[in-house]
């Protein structure tokens, strides 16, 4: 048995995220180690993004094989760690935090993000596999086909619409990856053919996307059509 966490964006593009979850976990991991005053490695860590040729440097820390490209941002631990002490432990200070974290909640309000940032986080990791289909992506979020659509339509987007953009954004993105060819980045984007992307990258950029990374100023036009 392991212990497990799944990481959920909330309001925040998890696809233009990609140091910063990194950092993230790696901070987690470590301050479990500080606590526990034991060399606590996780059995398994997942990220969302992909890294071509893998992180080394991550799998030596974590003490295991870091997966990229994953469905999910996800770290776990031997279930056995459930038991293990907090070095330094104060049970009456715990006690008054607890209260008081319990109080600031009850007044907390909610902030939801808004639901394209939701719907784009959802669309992201499927472009590669081929499995951005409308009723996959409802699937996902809970909720049936019909009232995805209502709720694409409220907020004046259309599904398409978000997928365009969304391709367009990762692929300026991908592109300053100068280890990624051209073809993969297709692929990435869920394009069976290069040739398909460099149509689309050009009616997005007006420029093909050899060009668009062969530019030293790396610059994008301000309102590229989608």
């Amino acid at each position: 048995m392991r212990r497990k966490d799944a990481l959920a964006y909330v309001g925040v593009e998890r696809h233009s995220d990609r140091h910063q979850i990194e950092f993230w976990v790696t901070s987690l991991v470590r301050a479990c180690q500080q606590l526990t005053d034991r060399r606590l490695l996780p059995s398994c860590v997942r990220f969302v993004h992909r890294r071509k040729g893998g992180c080394p440097e991550l799998d030596t820390f974590m003490g295991c094989h870091v997966v990229f490209g994953a469905e999910m941002d996800e770290v776990a631990f031997p279930g056995r760690v459930k038991q293990m002490p907090v070095v330094g432990a104060d049970p009456a200070l715990n006690k008054l935090l607890i209260k008081y974290c319990e109080e600031a909640r009850s007044l907390r309000h909610a902030c939801p993000g808004t639901f394209r940032v939701g719907l784009e986080n959802a669309i992201a990791p499927l472009l590669p596999h081929g499995k951005v289909r409308v009723d996959e992506i409802a699937r996902r979020l809970g909720m049936s086909t019909r009232t995805l659509a209502r709720r694409v339509a409220s907020e004046g987007l259309t599904f398409a619409g978000v997928l365009g953009e969304l391709r367009a954004d990762l692929a300026k993105r991908y592109l300053q990856e100068e280890a990624l060819p051209i073809s993969q980045i297709a692929w990435l984007l869920g394009y069976q053919e290069v040739s398909a992307f460099t149509h689309a990258f050009k009616r997005w950029t007006g420029k093909p996307p050899s060009k668009a990374r062969s530019q030293k100023n790396g610059a994008w036009p301000a309102s590229a059509p989608r």
